[in-house]
């Protein structure tokens, strides 16, 4: 049998509706927060960020919601994408477990992210925006929003953290070859950022700050709006193609999951590549059990409560329930910079506060060294967030073949490494450290939770 088993779906394939698992949750998830009032934020309140059909699909509870057909158009240039058949992993670890892997490496920018910049982009474009602002943290956002803002002829300013900035110069100059505007994080242009700067001119930057910079320009000019790479519910919602085409896949291997595995940062791809399985078995149906991987450097998951918090730095969001590590957080500078959030989305903490899902946090060392074992057998760099998944699935093989259990298991490997090379460069260097975020910072983070009446 060959080496390479690809599964790959036709064209016609392509999910017509994104898949909502707030319809399938037993409570409905508990609403964001006025931070003046204190009371559930309305549509109004969402207003000044985004345009009005991503507020309506922010707070929907409806099951299927349409993909328009010039979002489905643009994603016909690289969906479905392609799950394939580990074997020389499966080879190289000695397992009886099957391991396949959903990979999102192959769209323009290189990972899962254009699945909701095209559709934000686009419901932007046609409620009359003229300009759209983020953040990003690795660049994998950044650079998808910048194309989906070229391909609907909008402007498009980037606020990038700045130890990514600095670390990540090609992912920089992807956004630059789309027409976007590049920023570092903390800068001078906000009030948000000459507030960090003023305490901390040497501030490394997090996604928090980056994300008040953006929503704070954002919210000061009447054509532009705020897009956001993860977290809230319609990013969630639209990355759903990626668990949607691998369900049909799977069914076309003559195969069904034991164990699904994806990194987690925001929780964007994480969410779109489980909550179709995890719905299925919302509604009765049997499932697999479902693991969602951090860094042990910013451990949201495994060590920050569920509670209302804010989503940036400067308090300038909504406050939302979720696990958080507390909005002031300031994560160390390790490589993954997709996952240094201090924050997870909602939906995903919910499930995991129900017990549907586990959560795992890995060191920084033993994840390269999972990335580099996976690219010697595989062909495929990953990028160093994806790793995460990466190493929990060869976790997971190797107990399968302690225990001689073949048991399926799936990951979703969310995007390439080709940009990210000084990150293996260092690791093979030496260069790279284990880092465990101290639980006394974390508590020092926590210290200012708002105060929310339960």
């Amino acid at each position: 049998m060959s080496d390479t088993i690809k599964y790959l779906l036709p064209e016609t394939d392509i999910p017509r509706h994104w898949y909502n698992l707030v319809a399938d949750l037993a409570e409905p998830p508990p609403p964001p927060l006025n931070p003046a009032t204190g009371k559930p934020a309305t549509a109004d309140d969402f207003a000044a960020i985004f345009p009005q059909p991503v507020i309506e699909q922010e707070m929907s509870a409806e099951r299927e919601i349409e993909i328009p057909a010039e979002v489905r158009d643009i994603y016909k240039q690289w969906r479905p994408s392609p799950l394939f058949r580990a074997r020389r992993l499966e080879r190289d670890l000695d397992t009886p477990a099957r391991i396949y892997y959903k990979y999102e490496g192959v769209s323009p920018a290189g990972s899962h992210k254009p699945n909701s910049a095209v559709a934000q982009a686009f419901y932007n474009k046609i409620s009359g925006v003229k300009q759209l602002v983020t953040e990003t943290g690795a660049g994998q956002w950044g650079s998808s929003l910048a194309m989906a803002s070229r391909f609907f002829g909008l402007e498009c300013l980037v606020y990038m953290v700045r130890v990514s900035y600095d670390q990540k110069p090609y992912r920089r100059g992807i956004m630059e070859t789309f027409g976007a505007r590049v920023v570092a994080s903390p800068s001078d242009e906000t009030e948000s950022g000459r507030a960090i700067l003023r305490d901390n001119p040497d501030s490394t930057g997090s996604l928090g700050i980056a994300i008040s910079e953006a929503v704070e320009v954002a919210a000061s000019r009447p054509d532009a709006m705020y897009c956001l790479g993860s977290v809230l519910n319609h990013v969630l919602l639209h990355q759903t193609v990626i668990g949607l085409e691998t369900q049909k896949q799977l069914e076309l291997a003559g195969d069904a999951p034991d164990v699904l595995v994806g990194c987690t940062g925001g929780g964007s791809n994480f969410g779109g590549f489980v909550f179709p399985f995890l719905g299925a078995k919302l509604r009765g149906g049997s499932g697999p059990r479902i693991v969602a991987v951090e860094p042990k450097a910013c451990p949201t998951l495994t060590k920050g409560p569920y509670a209302y918090d804010y989503g940036d730095v400067s308090k300038l969001t909504p406050l939302v329930k979720m696990n958080t590590l507390g909005s002031g957080f300031m994560p160390a500078g390790f490589h993954a910079g997709g996952l240094r959030y201090h924050g997870m989305a909602p939906l995903v903490s919910q499930v995991l506060d129900s017990g549907h899902i586990e959560a795992r946090a890995v060191d920084q060392l033993d994840v390269f060294a999972a990335g580099v074992r996976f690219a010697r057998a595989e062909g495929i760099v990953p990028a160093p967030e994806a790793n995460h998944a990466v190493a929990t699935a060869v976790d997971e093989a190797l107990a399968c073949r302690e225990s001689g259990e073949a048991r399926t298991i799936v990951f979703n490997l969310c995007g390439h490494g080709h940009f990210d090379m000084q990150a293996y460069i260092d690791y093979f260097a030496g260069k790279l450290r284990d880092y465990d975020y101290p639980d006394s910072e974390i508590a020092m983070a926590l210290s200012g939770l708002p105060s929310v009446a339960p």
